[in-house]
């Protein structure tokens, strides 16, 4: 993966060639979007290729930070680039988004038939690329795993901030892969993952069942023994097909009986945090 630097208002490749140049006029954001959508037709920027921090963009290109939200904002909506909590911003390519927007169409996790067949792909790919991790991670992706983890264990009462550490946890596997395709394929379901554990969090000791699991996953990893990653995985996902088999049951009850009047209750079934 190739980080981007910059020297001046310039981004700069890693063989110090200009990429860049600083807006002056109005418009701004979309003359930013211009110059990186130009800067990925050209090769100059690949797909896992990561963009500078805001600021630091903001000062390359001599805009407001303002003006660079608003680009990536526009660079997401267009499936250009992808934002990662913790992590930062990404090229991922309309190849992916394309990959994602069908699969998207395909995958309706309230359908307990569409849930399970997602399950099922999990289970044929993420206990093997666990552990091919558990051989090839590095420092870097161990450190971004424990804080997932210290994430979700702070977030119990969160389902957003828990939903969020739980993706970058086996984003974090799949990255420590170093197979682009495996990150691809992750990359491409991360939409209908997250609605899977958003159903998920409604159930009843889901997130506690999910975080023993994932504790298991990241020890086995750190022991390097692919063996025991691939099981603890394997035991993780015939949790997260129980617990989504749960949340279906949950979904069908709360339409036959809809508004119980008790905000705890009602958290509880449908998995959106209670009023405030």
């Amino acid at each position: 993966m190739t980080v981007f630097q910059g020297t001046g208002f310039g981004l700069t490749t890693p063989g110090d060639m200009r990429m860049y140049k600083a807006i002056r006029t109005s418009r701004l954001y979309e003359q930013i979007v211009e110059q990186i959508e130009q800067s990925v037709r050209d090769g100059q920027l690949k797909p896992g290729d990561q963009l500078p921090a805001e600021r630091e963009l903001a000062l390359q290109f001599g805009v407001s930070r303002t003006a660079v939200r608003e680009a990536v904002k526009t660079l997401a909506e267009k499936g250009l680039v992808e934002a990662y909590s913790g992590r930062g911003t990404f090229i991922t390519g309309n190849r992916q988004r394309g990959m994602r927007q069908s699969l998207d169409r395909l995958v309706d996790t309230s359908n307990p038939e569409s849930s399970g067949y997602l399950v099922e792909v999990r289970e044929i790919i993420e206990p093997e690329f666990s552990a091919l991790a558990a051989t090839r991670i590095d420092e870097q992706h161990l450190a971004l795993m424990r804080e997932a983890i210290a994430v979700m264990d702070r977030s119990m009462d969160d389902p957003d901030a828990y939903i969020e550490a739980d993706l970058d946890f086996h984003l974090a596997l799949a990255e420590a892969v170093a197979n682009p395709i495996i990150l691809a394929l992750l990359d491409s379901i991360v939409a209908v993952l997250r609605e899977q554990r958003s159903s998920i969090f409604g159930v009843e000791g889901g997130a506690e069942r999910g975080q023993f699991h994932h504790k298991r996953i990241l020890d086995a990893i750190e022991r390097r023994d692919p063996v025991m990653a691939r099981e603890a995985m394997r035991s993780h996902l015939t949790q997260v097909r129980e617990d989504s088999t749960a949340a279906t049951k949950l979904r069908k009850a709360t339409r036959r009986r809809p508004g119980s009047g008790n905000q705890e209750e009602d958290a509880r079934v449908t998995g959106q945090p209670r009023a405030r």
